[in-house]
């Protein structure tokens, strides 16, 4: 009882190590999963404020970007990979008997392969073609699809938005929910000019998706963009920008930051039931060289040396350490999976953590272990066969 005692701080010790590090990874990888459902290397260009008699519009209030802007961007500013023109409306979805409110999107034929590498599960997108003509046709999101078209077989059917006829070309993968909530499959997505003309009816934009063709050149691009779209918009030195222009990955960034944080604070407190499991190891050492001296002294009478005894208590003190630390992995990966299945937390286990947080403990059996068995081995054989 007294050993098993003793083993609980290395075991709690370890066990939160491994299912504090698994709540990190997993909110990691959760985030890597949103940039890539983003896309990769986005820069998003936001029409910004513009001064009319010394009121301002605020962010986003008018729209100070053009089509131009964006394929001079497009030719112009080097290390692009793609950019889209983007326009947004809601609208009442019809088709058949069904409806649905959902909001449509105006894009390039770039943004869904390129910017949001986005797949489809059946059909696919607009081309060029369509983009020139303003043609009625559509790409619908999976909840959009299955909402209209609940027995499937979306692809070629005819949907109406604000009367208007478009044929449903494609249906895209589920993406999931954003960062903001927002049901990224709840859509449907045209081309740009469709949406101008036929749904925003607007001929200015608020909105282009730029992507970079790495992301160490996002920096580059961004700085690229500012310079064209001040000398096309004819701001003066010392003006503000009509626009704004925001990188969504440095929020990401931002987000892994306070992870890696939040996860080595709880590594750091959870070490601490270590350290503290690690001074029981020594205190029950102790008391056993105490309880053990006539033992010891007989060893010694009879021949044992003192590395002997040092080893002896250096391999007990390790084992405890050891075994407590193979239960405290048990246990960590079993709370992993409480935490899942309980709170519904994900959890990440890797192998580096339970390798890390064994041979931590193994350590602490030697370095907690040393100073009894050094004790011991330094007893006097004559005066520990008078002992009690």
């Amino acid at each position: 009882m007294r050993t098993i005692l003793t083993m609980l701080g290395i075991i709690i010790g370890v066990g939160a190590v491994i299912a504090m590090v698994a709540l990190g990874r997993a909110a990691k990888a959760q985030i890597a999963a949103r940039i890539a459902a983003l896309g990769q290397n986005v820069v998003v260009v936001f029409s910004g404020s513009i001064n009319r008699n010394g009121v301002f519009s605020g962010f986003g209030g008018a729209g100070t970007l053009t089509v131009e802007d964006a394929l001079a961007i497009q030719n112009e500013v080097p290390n692009i990979a793609a950019v889209s023109p983007e326009v947004r409306s809601s609208a009442q979805i019809m088709a058949g008997e069904n409806n649905w409110g959902t909001s449509v999107m105006g894009e390039s034929v770039d943004y869904l392969p390129v910017i949001r590498q986005w797949d489809f599960a059946e059909g696919d997108t607009f081309t060029e073609a369509d983009v020139r003509a303003a043609a009625k046709v559509c790409v619908l999101g999976k909840t959009t699809a299955d909402k209209l078209f609940p027995d499937g077989g979306a692809v070629g059917q005819v949907i109406r938005i604000k009367n208007v006829p478009i044929k449903v070309l494609g249906v895209l993968t589920p993406k999931g929910v954003s960062m903001v909530g927002q049901d990224q499959d709840d859509t449907v997505i045209v081309p740009y000019t469709t949406g101008m003309k036929r749904f925003a009816g607007v001929t200015m934009l608020r909105t282009i998706n730029v992507s970079a063709t790495s992301s160490d050149r996002v920096a580059d691009v961004i700085d690229g963009m500012t310079q064209l779209l001040r000398q096309r918009h004819r701001i003066q030195l010392g003006r503000d920008d009509d626009f704004i222009i925001r990188n969504p990955q440095e929020f990401f960034a931002a987000q892994n930051a306070t992870t890696d944080t939040m996860t080595a604070l709880l590594a750091g407190v959870a070490t601490i039931s270590l350290i503290v499991g690690g001074i029981g190891i020594m205190n029950i050492m102790l008391v056993s060289v105490t309880e053990r001296t006539r033992e010891i002294g007989i060893r010694m009478a009879v021949g044992a040396r003192g590395h002997d005894i040092l080893l002896q208590f250096l391999i007990e003190a390790v084992t405890l350490s050891s075994i407590g630390g193979i239960l405290g992995i048990l246990f960590g990966i079993g709370s992993a999976k409480m935490l899942t299945l309980i709170k519904h937390w994900p959890t990440l286990v890797s192998a580096n953590s339970i390798i890390l947080a064994f041979v931590f403990s193994a350590a602490v059996g030697i370095f907690f272990g040393f100073y009894p068995a050094r004790k011991a081995s330094q007893l006097d054989p004559i005066e520990a066969l008078r002992y009690e």
